[in-house]
This record gives structure tokens, C-alpha cells and sequence, in this order.
């Protein structure tokens, strides 16, 4: 008999596991996956879960709330990165075991001890967005977030979806406390009273604006409510963003393709779904290499 009702789904695999296979040879790691499916229930059971199968090196379980699942799924990945057994060093050549995770909240069908849905294949789709060390989620799962989880979230992209006619935000749930700050590589200060930029001006298609004190952040993508709208097949519509922090200017990409910086010295650098720090002067190309005389480029310049 078949019951319909609203739940969180989270979908968990190990990340790599054919690799491990190939290096550490079939029985060290069937048990390596072994240990992250262990951890997996447990975490599931501790947060009031239920595990509706396991598949392989893949764990799918249901919570009542979206709070429920995002505390199994921190539990995992912080567990799966604490693990002796599961460091790096006691790996033949190094091989790191991580696990990724994606999650939804909607309606579902319970039959038989297994659950159906659209809301089944979301979360799927959650997982096969994220990274290894990744919680990914979406807007209706932050929307029920409290506490302190609801201040833990970034979106990082939209993506188009199968069996989806629209474009679907992607949240990253930042598990580890240091993760806010993680975000921007770590400063070392040569004393305390080191120089920072004082203002970044932006400038794309004669028009300039200017970060400082007093405007701290733009958005960059091909959707119109951008700050700076740039079109292109390459373009996600919430491409990236620059943020003054207080230590320096950071441009944090949300993308599918990635940003790509050049300094005025030739140095180049390229960014996904991460952050680097604005520096100097250059340009800064969406989705490909930037070209000094394309309309597409973004210059910037830092002014102390």
C-alpha cells in the first residue's frame, strides 16, 4: 500500500571509488567503502533518519525535517574526514576517500519500504552537482533550514536539470565552521599595519562602478538583474560575484564554466565554483580566457 508524504532525501556516495579500486587493489577497498557506509547509517540513525537502501558505495536515506538531514549529512562528512583508517597518509599513493552529498525536501511516495517520486530524482541530482567534501542542496531544502544551518548556505550556480524545462539554483551547505572564511585564501601579514586596497573599480562597456567602504559587493552573469550583465553561451546567469572583505577584494565564481583572471604581469589564474583574491590590475574573462579587445572582458583595477 502506497503513502504519500513530505520528506528530506539525501542521496551519499563515495567519490572516486573506482580509482580506489584500481590503487589499493579489491579488498582494502571494499573495506574502505565499507567504513563509509558504516558512517553513513550511523549518522542517518543518530538524526532520526532511515536508510531506504544502500547501492554499492551509495547510501539513500530519509529525514522528517530538513534540519534532521543536513545534521546526518555534516555528521558524515566530518566523520568520513576525521576516520584513521580513511587518511590519506595510509593510503597507497595518497589516495584520499571522500564522500559527496546532495539533498531535497518535497512530497514523496512511500511503497514497500522504498519512496518515489520527482523529489527522489532532485536529490539524485543534488549529488551528481556536488564535489567530493560537498553537502549540495536546493532552495526549498535552505528554505526550511533554522538556526544556524539557514546561515550556513551559499549558492554557488544554477543548472538545468533533467526532465526540468527551467533552471535550478545549487546551494552548497558549508559544514565546517572554518568554511565562511575558507572561502578566501588564507592572509598572511607581514605586520600589523599591512596595506589593503581601498577601492576596486570595475569596467565593462564604458560603464565603471566602484567597490569600497560604501558598496562592498557586485553580482556578475548573463541574467538581467545582475550588476554587470554579460552575454554569452558560456555565461551562467549568476556567474560570479566580487566581495571586499577586510582584507582584500575576492572574486568567488558560482559557475559552470569557470572565470578565468589576468593580471597585468601575465599571471594567470582560473577559478570554479571557488574563490581567489583580485589583485593589481587586469582582466577577467566568463567562461573562456579573456581578450584585451572583446567586448565580453571586465577590466579592474586596485587602488590603495
Amino acid at each position: 500500500m502506497s503513502k504519500d508524504i513530505e520528506l528530506a532525501i539525501l542521496f551519499a556516495d563515495v567519490v572516486g571509488s573506482t580509482q580506489l579500486y584500481e590503487v589499493l587493489g579489491d579488498t582494502q577497498a571494499r573495506a574502505m567503502v565499507g567504513i563509509c557506509i558504516d558512517i553513513m547509517r550511523a549518522a542517518t540513525d543518530s538524526h532520526g533518519g532511515t536508510v531506504i537502501k544502500t547501492m554499492g558505495d551509495e547510501v539513500m536515506a530519509t529525514f522528517p525535517t530538513a534540519d534532521e538531514a543536513i545534521d546526518a549529512a555534516s555528521e558524515m562528512q566530518r566523520a568520513i574526514t576525521l576516520h584513521p583508517a580513511l587518511h590519506p597518509a595510509l593510503h597507497t599513493g595518497g589516495t584520499r576517500v571522500a564522500i559527496r552529498i546532495g539533498c531535497h525536501f518535497g512530497p514523496v511516495v512511500l511503497e514497500q519500504r522504498d519512496v518515489f517520486g520527482a523529489t527522489v530524482h532532485t536529490a539524485n541530482r543534488m549529488t551528481s552537482q556536488a564535489k567530493a567534501g560537498q553537502i549540495i542542496t536546493t532552495v526549498t531544502m535552505v528554505e526550511l533550514l533554522t538556526g544556524e544551518w539557514r546561515n550556513a548556505v551559499r549558492q554557488i550556480d544554477v543548472a538545468t536539470l533533467k526532465g526540468r524545462s527551467h533552471e535550478v539554483a545549487l546551494y552548497e551547505v558549508l559544514w565546517q565552521p572554518e568554511d565562511a572564511t575558507s572561502m578566501v585564501p588564507t592572509i598572511t601579514m607581514s605586520g600589523q599595519h599591512s596595506h589593503r586596497p581601498r577601492r576596486l573599480r570595475i569596467r565593462f562597456q564604458g560603464e565603471e562602478i566602484v567597490l569600497d567602504e560604501t558598496r562592498t559587493q557586485i553580482s556578475i552573469g548573463r541574467a538581467d538583474e545582475n550588476d554587470v550583465i554579460v552575454k554569452g553561451n558560456l555565461i551562467s546567469r549568476l556567474h560570479a560575484r566580487i566581495e571586499s572583505t577586510k582584507a582584500r577584494f575576492v572574486l568567488i565564481d558560482q559557475s559552470t564554466n569557470g572565470t578565468f583572471v589576468h593580471g597585468s604581469a601575465g599571471q594567470e589564474q582560473f577559478v570554479r565554483r571557488d574563490s581567489l583574491p583580485i589583485t593589481g590590475e587586469g582582466l577577467i574573462g566568463l567562461g573562456r580566457a579573456p581578450e584585451r579587445e572583446s567586448s565580453q572582458t571586465i577590466r579592474f583595477v586596485c587602488e590603495e
